[in-house]
């Protein structure tokens, strides 16, 4: 019997139960495979006593349309950046990517699929270079993965935004404000974007323009007449002004690596003021409302199609490898490449020029 290890790793995203549950289903059509999820990413290889669990076809019914993922995630420390407590009570990493390595040579896992963003990836193409079978499956509702088309959990994440951008609009007009509409996406303005031009809204920044105030505040003043207007903005959570920062913090959690991005609304508004915009303005920060809950179906066939794909490429042994979408075919390509730059909007993409041609201001 071959066994397969599954596991989930970096922020939730809509889609992961529906991949693992495709994975898991093609598995079945092949009698000699055994499949295994790993509890929290890599965390159940690495705790002791070992946390996995047996992924059969029971297990994995009707989980496609659950947000989630049934193996749970994490996106702190890993293999090669375990957190250790020293005894003084700070703490440091260590790399215990050889005691893994061992540890699954000894429960008998003949390959690893391993869903994730960006980060995930690296960790995956480094695990490669030390002899892992391992395959990957992009997972990142931000979109910022270069070598794919689409990553399933985007068009949710836009869905949900766009939703939210329809709710402001009609609070927004009945109180004559402007809201400001704070959305994910770290250093890609993908689901921004897509939801400032599905919404309606008048003005969109995004991390890869830094905005000019004076624009911002010109684009909303034309929107009242006499007091009287509206407007909705949607920010990134990466944007910032041409003379300024992102806005974050530095995170405090152990393991966790990434400035937590957040509060680009908040100091927007700040910023409409001090340059005397002096209507009534207010923000809205989607947050992790954009992660979780029902997938879309583009985003569950999108989902199926990559997990089938992902154990067809086991069955291959295309290690090393990731599988992506270049509509309207699914291939595959290599991990370090598929990690080597990320996917960003670019000034003269069509998208952005629809944007303008909609009149929607983008700060500069």
């Amino acid at each position: 019997m071959k066994r397969l290890l599954i596991l989930t790793g970096g922020g939730d995203c809509p889609g992961l139960n529906a991949v693992i549950r495709a994975i898991v289903k093609r598995a079945a059509q092949e009698s000699e495979w055994e499949v295994l999820g790993s509890i929290q990413a890599f965390n159940g290889i690495l705790w002791e006593p070992t946390e996995v669990v047996r992924l059969t076809p029971e297990v994995v019914r009707g989980i496609h349309f659950r947000g989630g993922t049934i193996i749970e995630t994490t996106n702190k420390g890993g293999p090669f950046n375990w957190p250790v407590k020293n005894a003084d009570g700070t703490w440091t990493t260590v790399d215990r990517s050889d005691e893994m390595l061992r540890k699954l040579q000894y429960m008998g896992v003949d390959a690893v699929i391993n869903i994730g963003g960006d980060g995930s990836q690296r960790i995956s193409q480094k695990l490669f270079e030390k002899g892992l079978n391992i395959i990957g499956v992009p997972k990142t509702i931000d979109n910022d993965l270069s070598s794919t088309e689409c990553t399933f959990g985007f068009q949710t994440a836009v869905q949900i935004a766009t939703e939210a951008v329809d709710k402001l609009v009609t609070t927004a007009a009945s109180h004559n404000r402007v809201f400001v509409l704070e959305v994910m996406g770290r250093d890609a303005g993908w689901i921004a974007l897509h939801a400032a031009i599905a919404g309606g809204a008048e003005v969109c920044l995004l991390p890869e323009f830094p905005y000019d105030i004076r624009v911002v505040r010109e684009k909303l003043e034309s929107r009242f007449s006499r007091d009287r207007g509206f407007a909705v903005v949607v920010a990134s959570e990466g944007a910032r002004p041409q003379d300024g920062q992102q806005v974050y913090e530095v995170s405090t959690e152990v393991g966790y690596e990434n400035k937590k991005l957040g509060g680009i609304g908040r100091a927007l508004i700040g910023q409409l003021k001090a340059a005397g915009f002096s209507h009534d303005m207010r923000e809205t920060i989607l947050g992790h409302l954009q992660r979780g809950g029902i997938p879309i179906a583009y985003d569950r066939v999108l989902s199926a199609e990559f997990g089938v794909k992902a154990f067809e490429m086991v069955l291959n042994r295309q290690f090393g490898q990731m599988v992506a979408y270049h509509h309207p075919n699914l291939i595959t390509v290599p991990l370090k490449e598929a990690i080597a730059k990320p996917n960003l909007v670019a000034i003269d993409s069509d998208l952005v020029k629809t944007a303008k041609g909609l009149d929607i201001s983008l700060g500069f």
